[in-house]
């Protein structure tokens, strides 16, 4: 519920020396091959007039994202218009020769393009482009399908209000956020101390919704959980809930980035991840450590996949013991290749292992608890080995001079034992050691990397383009040295 739903519409151009057939056959066509779910404009778009009539009619049909088609060499001021006037992401795609003769049959939807091109440019207009945006009706069917991720990111973003209850910990510097990117990609945002956090959660005592919550919370976990900690769970997470709603304001759709410790788990009672997988699981990230562009990356892996996402550490390095035993061999990847991505408990159970439970978090538990005690506030993390899937691991950042900047990696979770604690996985990406050392190290991201359990990586690079983004950084093949990588090794 936390996500848009696109709503597509086409718009077919035409360049009043061509014939106009052309341009609405085509359309036809297309919407044909697509089925269900776009909206097919009746309007084909020759001038400034029609442009007003063709807005004005897929507004009344409820379309958010549009599809702009050349049916022929297309209009250049209106094509462009339709962009600028339009309310949402907009698409533009051009038709293929080959269904007609080459005399009355040739649209030169081709050349249009590039005129399409640079008229946006003169206008510094933002529109999706495919990679070869000229296809027949199904080829440019599957050019609309493609576009549908891409157009939910980037609705959901226009529409996102990111709620912090900060600061952020000491020595989490690394957690960096410079909030002149967010407004620069039009995302609100709403910063609390998380004494405002602790007066409402106190608010919500006997709030006749935590029994209903507390039975969900035992039946997801089929009783791997603490029984004294469940009223205090469900009471956190119906704060987190009716602060979403209550302070969205004209916004559509909510992410979290909260302070989890160390004061929270002494004043709350427990360890707040497992509350936060259970948002994250309904589309609401809530991002650890106060981490505001973790929260917004992982909102728009979750508008790309229509998924569950997580944020991780990009932890430790993989023994050799376990390299050897269970990688080598058995899966195509160097030792360099893989790492363990880790936190302390905040990814979905959906994407975890059978064994997962509610347990405590030793790390905290060593810092905040007697030494030699059992584990009491520290209790509340969800722990056990992340499953095995595809995934992609990627980072929207604003850097120290305020400047927007991303990475994409894809790789993916392998079936193999961690022997450790936390969520956490093995995590292997092709390249990665480079990687590592030549964009995270070398460009200064922080440890913190969302993880969408599914190869996005060419919707997220076309999202983040479409942002703008000039440095969108990736696991570079061997074949591809990265501009600071020795040549001599």
């Amino acid at each position: 519920m936390n996500i848009p739903e696109v709503k597509l519409g086409i718009i077919a151009v035409s360049r009043d020396c061509f014939p106009i057939a052309l341009s609405t056959q085509r359309r036809k066509n297309i919407v044909a091959a697509f089925g269900e779910g776009i909206y097919e404009c009746p309007i084909t778009v020759e001038n400034e007039l029609d442009v007003t009539k063709a807005l004005a009619d897929v507004k009344a049909n409820g379309v958010n994202a549009l599809v702009v088609f050349l049916g022929n060499f297309g209009p250049e001021t209106p094509e462009t218009l339709l962009c600028k006037k339009f309310h949402g992401p907009v698409m533009y795609i051009a038709a293929a020769e080959g269904d007609g003769d080459l005399i009355n049959g040739r649209g030169d939807a081709y050349c249009g393009v590039l005129n399409c091109s640079y008229n946006l440019g003169m206008r510094h207009l933002k529109a999706y482009i495919p990679e070869y945006p000229v296809g027949t009706a199904e080829e440019c069917a599957q050019m609309i399908r493609e576009f549908v991720p891409i157009a939910r990111a980037i609705i959901g973003v226009k529409n996102l209000k990111i709620i912090t209850f900060g600061p952020r910990p000491q020595d989490f510097f690394a957690c960096n956020a410079p909030i002149k990117g967010l407004y620069e990609l039009g995302v609100e945002i709403e910063e609390n101390s998380e004494l405002d956090l602790l007066v409402s959660f106190k608010a919500h005592a006997g709030d006749a919704r935590i029994p209903e919550v507390m039975a969900d919370m035992q039946k997801e976990m089929d009783g791997k959980i603490y029984p004294d900690l469940l009223e205090r769970m469900a009471q956190f997470e119906l704060t987190l809930l009716d602060w979403a709603e209550n302070h969205k304001g004209d916004r559509k759709y909510v992410a979290f980035a909260d302070k989890c410790w160390p004061a929270f788990p002494e004043q709350f009672g427990f360890e707040p991840c497992y509350v936060n997988s259970r948002l994250a699981a309904r589309g609401i990230p809530v991002s650890c450590e106060v981490d505001i562009y973790g929260a917004l990356s992982e909102y728009i892996g979750a508008c790309v996949t229509g998924d569950a996402v997580t944020l991780l550490d990009i932890n430790n390095s993989v023994p050799k013991y376990i390299y050897d035993e269970d990688i080598a061999g058995k899966f195509d990847y160097d030792i360099k290749d893989t790492f363990m991505g880790f936190h302390c408990g905040n990814t979905p159970s959906c994407k975890m292992c059978g064994g997962c439970g509610v347990k405590y978090q030793l790390i905290q538990h060593r810092l905040l608890e007697p030494a030699g005690s059992e584990p009491d506030f520290t209790r509340g993390t969800l722990e056990g080995d992340i499953a095995a899937s595809d995934i992609t691991f990627y980072r929207l950042q604003c850097d120290s001079e305020g400047n927007l900047r991303s990475y994409i990696a894809q790789g993916e979770v392998l079936p193999v034992a961690t022997r450790s604690f936390g969520g956490i996985g093995v995590f292997a990406i092709p390249e990665m050691g480079r990687f590592y050392r030549h964009v995270l190290i070398q460009k200064r991201y922080p440890h913190h990397g969302a993880v969408a359990f599914a190869h996005c990586g060419k919707a997220l690079f076309e999202v983040f383009k479409y942002f703008g983004i000039a440095d969108i950084a990736y696991n570079q093949p061997k074949s591809l040295p990265y501009a600071t990588e020795n040549p001599w090794g």
